[in-house]
């Protein structure tokens, strides 16, 4: 129990003074400029999928709709029955 306790500790300590990744240390300093293309290129890429969510949701209405009418209509029948 008190090897498992130390090593704890021993793995707390050296996260605790650790420094930061040699991959992070020069890319805080980096500044990104992106042109006008660029952005009208993302731009159209987020129509693009805004534009392919419409059809999804449309389809998502119409399954539950139709389950939802299915339901009612297994009501319908055991009331009958």
């Amino acid at each position: 129990m008190k090897t498992l306790s130390t090593v704890f500790s021993a793995v707390a300590i050296s996260l605790v003074t650790s420094t930061a990744a040699l991959a992070s240390s020069g890319a805080a300093t980096k500044v990104f400029v992106s042109g006008p293309l660029i952005l009208l290129f993302l731009g159209f890429c987020a129509l693009v999928v805004v534009m392919q969510c419409i059809p999804a949701i449309i389809s998502l209405y119409g399954m539950i709709k139709g389950v939802a009418s299915n339901k009612e209509n297994a009501t319908a029948d055991a009331k009958y029955n």
